[in-house]
């Protein structure tokens, strides 16, 4: 595996290639967690941990994975990893899993796992669909956790938990419900394609 491919593939996916950038995908868990930052964390790290392997898998069984029933197999694989994080998550993370509630188990229709499982798991190799994989989670993680962050600060003064703003700072109430995790997302992806088109102008 050359190394310049594996920096390529890893980059871009962190960057002009991020699937929230690029494609606007898996936004519902924008609206779902971000609101708090130690719960979006924890769902970027199974959500990682998922497209990693379901990508490792799904490449590995590409030539032998029939073709009319592949997207109920990859379906399969993906809802395998889901159930693992679920697990571990209520036997360590108990407090987590319950504010978490169903949203773990919705990792499954994220479209970012299938639309990378569909799009370069099933033509590149396993070593470089996990790198595509790992990168595409990450990509996703950053932006949820800078709007975690900004929702976090804005809506309650906290982060992690932990007071940062002064006792007198009055809460945003909107940063908290869902429209606020939609304003901050459109805010983030204006600044970065408006940058991205200066660049390139």
């Amino acid at each position: 595996m050359a190394q310049s491919k594996v920096k390529r593939v890893f980059l871009e996916d962190l960057g002009s290639g991020n699937p929230v950038f690029a494609q606007v995908l898996g936004i519902c868990s924008t609206l779902a967690v971000t609101n708090v930052l130690k719960n979006t964390v924890v769902m970027c790290a199974g959500l990682v941990f998922t497209t990693a392997l379901s990508n490792l898998t799904v490449s590995a069984m590409r030539n032998v994975m029939p073709g009319r029933i592949r997207m109920m197999v990859e379906t399969l694989i993906i809802a395998s990893y889901v159930i693992i994080v679920d697990i571990v998550l209520r036997a360590y993370l108990p407090d987590v899993s319950r504010q978490l509630g169903p949203y773990v188990g919705l990792i499954i229709t994220n479209c970012i796992i299938m639309g990378r499982a569909e799009a370069f798991a099933l033509n590149n190799p396993p070593g470089l669909s996990f790198i595509d994989g790992i990168a595409s989670g990450l990509g996703y993680s950053y932006v949820l956790m800078a709007i975690a962050v900004l929702r976090e600060l804005l809506g309650s003064g906290t982060i992690w938990g932990y007071r940062v703003l002064w006792e007198s700072w009055t809460n945003w109430s909107i940063m908290v419900m869902a429209p606020g995790a939609f304003f901050m997302l459109a805010i983030f992806i204006w600044i970065v394609k408006g940058s991205s088109k200066r660049e390139k102008k």
